[in-house]
C-alpha cells in the first residue's frame, strides 16, 4: 500500500522580492511499513518536504497525497486535524515540555490533540513508555534525563495517538553514538510493534544505513532513490 504519493511537487518562498525555489518538481512514493529518509546538505528541501507531508506547510503545485488524502486542498483546520489523527513527530531537540514530567509529556497528544478518556490514557501511557524502556522513568523532568532518555520520551508521545507515519526531524543530531544507534534500533522495533510508518530528514549515515528507502535531495529535486536491505 502506497502510503505517500508525490507527485511534480514544488515550493518557492519569498526573500524580500524574490522568490526562492525550495523544492523544484519532486515525485517519490512512500509505501506503508518503510523506514524511509530524505536525505541531503543544508537548504537541499529534506525539512521543507518533511513539513510539506506533515501537514506544516503547504506545496504551491503538483500533488502530494498521504493516505489518499490531496494535502494541497486541506484547510489550515482541516490539516491539523489530520495531523492529530494519522502523524506523530520527532524532533532532533526532543521539544519536551520542561514543566511535565516523562509521563505527562507522552500524555499530553491524548489531552490536547487527540482527547482520550482518563483510564485509556493511562494504558497508553504506560504501555508505550514500557515499549520503549522507560517506564522506570515516568515520573522524572526533562532535565533529569540524558539526552537518550529524553528522545525514547519523544519517540513515546509520538507513537501514544497510534499514529499511521511518524515523521522524525534529524532525530539523532544531539546524540551520541552509542545513544544514536540505539534509538535508531528503537525506532526500527516501532516500527514492527506498532505497524507504523518512520520518514526521517536526516544527514546522518547511521540513520541512512538502517533505513530501506533513501531519497537523495540536491538543490531542491531527488538526484537519486536507493533502497536496501535494513541493516542489522
Amino acid at each position: 500500500m502506497t502510503l505517500i504519493q508525490a507527485d511534480s511537487v514544488t515550493k518557492s518562498y519569498r526573500v524580500g522580492e524574490v522568490s526562492v525555489p525550495a523544492i523544484r518538481g519532486v515525485s517519490f512514493r512512500v509505501e506503508a511499513g518503510s523506514l524511509a529518509a530524505f536525505i541531503g546538505p543544508s537548504g537541499s528541501g529534506k525539512t521543507t518536504l518533511l513539513n510539506m507531508v506533515g501537514c506544516l506547510d503547504r506545496p504551491d503545485g503538483g500533488t502530494l497525497q498521504v493516505l489518499d488524502t490531496d494535502l494541497s486542498e486541506l484547510s489550515r483546520l482541516a490539516r491539523a486535524e489530520f495531523r492529530g489523527d494519522h502523524l506523530g513527530f520527532i524532533f532532533q531537540d526532543f521539544n519536551l515540555l520542561p514543566v511535565l514530567t516523562a509521563y505527562e509529556n507522552v500524555e499530553y497528544p491524548l489531552v490536547v490533540v487527540k482527547p482520550v478518556p482518563p483510564a485509556e490514557r493511562r494504558e497508553r501511557v504506560m504501555s508505550v513508555l514500557e515499549s520503549v524502556g522507560i517506564a522506570e522513568h515516568a515520573g522524572k523532568y526533562p532535565d533529569q534525563l540524558s539526552g537518550g532518555q529524553k528522545q525514547r520520551i519523544a519517540v513515546a508521545r509520538a507513537l501514544v495517538t497510534r499514529p499511521r507515519l511518524v515523521l522524525a526531524d534529524e532525530p539523532t543530531a544531539n546524540l551520541d553514538s552509542a545513544t544514536a544507534r540505539s534509538i535508531i534500533e528503537l525506532m526500527r522495533e516501532m516500527r514492527d510493534r506498532y505497524e507504523t510508518t518512520f520518514v526521517f530528514s536526516t544527514h546522518d549515515t547511521r540513520i541512512v544505513d538502517a533505513v530501506e528507502v533513501i531519497f537523495e535531495l540536491a538543490d531542491g529535486a531527488i538526484a537519486q532513490t536507493r533502497r536496501q536491505g535494513a541493516a542489522a
